[in-house]
């Protein structure tokens, strides 16, 4: 299988079942808003760095290699006194056993991040209440995010708890005049993502990431690979119960846009067993169309 290139690029030993904490990279670029004071800048993404690090997300304290490994990356497009707009860019992987290939678990690209920072201040988070600010909120609602999607992927459903204190906290931030929380004109804001995330009727899909990476993902290494891949194509064929519904789904469209490479490099060796690879073909047509040139087509 080609590996795909991460964003990361440190090898991590492996230690088998899941981590709970974060191992996190921060970039801030200011370039679009040109002279502004580029050391407030630094401290914001020192700060972030620290909060995101240093903060006891779990009540765990893990050492460094059993920590998920993850980046957020903020381009700031608009700066006026200590209001800050841009975007947002949150990556996370996931260690595959015995290995050193991370499989992606989270790209997401949120447009709709705007927030108040002064130079220095500390960064403060309570998960009962909104801090005002939406800095410490936006970046905790990813934080649980990456934790869910983690737990998930090595214990079917156990994110519910990390996903629920996203959750609490995208129930905190309504209606305080920060884009990105609405459920209403705001199609993929994260109040909706979290939603269908914890919706029963998306629970198939939170099966199939644990089934996709623990019993697929975790085996495909194996000098025997047809087992492995087996379990990977039926968990995506099951996906087709969707078809109706995902063009609508947050939760669905972002599974499939951070797994679609992976998921063609998985099939595009030539050594799928008795797998019938049209058939999935098929089905990644209709999931992912947006991709019928640029990978699925390329299945021989």
């Amino acid at each position: 299988m080609k590996k795909i290139i991460s964003l990361f690029f440190l090898v991590f030993i492996y230690n088998f079942g899941f981590s709970q904490e974060l191992l996190a990279t921060v970039q801030v670029n200011s370039q679009q808003i040109g002279g502004s004071n580029q050391q407030a800048f630094k401290s914001l993404e020192k700060s972030l760095r620290d909060f995101i690090n240093n903060t006891s997300w779990t009540g765990k304290k893990l050492q460094n290699f059993e920590k998920i490994k993850c980046g957020f990356s903020i381009v700031i497009s608009e700066k006026v006194d200590n209001r800050y707009k841009g975007t947002i860019v949150i990556q996370a992987v996931r260690p595959v056993y015995a290995t050193t290939y991370e499989s992606p678990l989270l790209n997401l690209q949120d447009q709709r991040f705007g927030f108040e920072y002064i130079e220095n201040e500390n960064l403060i988070f309570n998960e009962r209440q909104f801090s005002g600010k939406n800095l410490t909120d936006v970046i905790s609602f990813y934080v649980y995010l990456i934790l869910g999607y983690d737990a998930d992927s090595f214990q079917s459903m156990s994110g519910s708890q990390w996903f629920s204190k996203a959750q609490q906290i995208a129930q905190n931030s309504q209606n305080r005049n920060y884009e990105g929380w609405n459920t209403i004109n705001e199609p993929r804001s994260r109040t909706i993502l979290i939603n269908e995330i914890l919706n029963p009727s998306w629970s198939q899909l939170r099966s199939a990431v644990y089934t996709y990476h623990r019993s697929g993902m975790d085996n495909l290494f194996n000098q025997d690979q047809t087992a492995a891949k087996k379990v990977i194509f039926d968990t995506l064929m099951q996906l087709k119960m969707y078809e109706n519904t995902f063009q609508q789904g947050f939760f669905f469209n972002l599974f499939m846009d951070t797994k679609s490479d992976e998921i063609f490099n998985v099939f595009n060796s030539g050594n799928n067993g008795g797998i019938i690879l049209n058939d999935l073909k098929q089905v990644m047509i209709t999931l992912s169309p947006k991709n019928i040139d640029s990978k699925w087509n390329k299945w021989k």
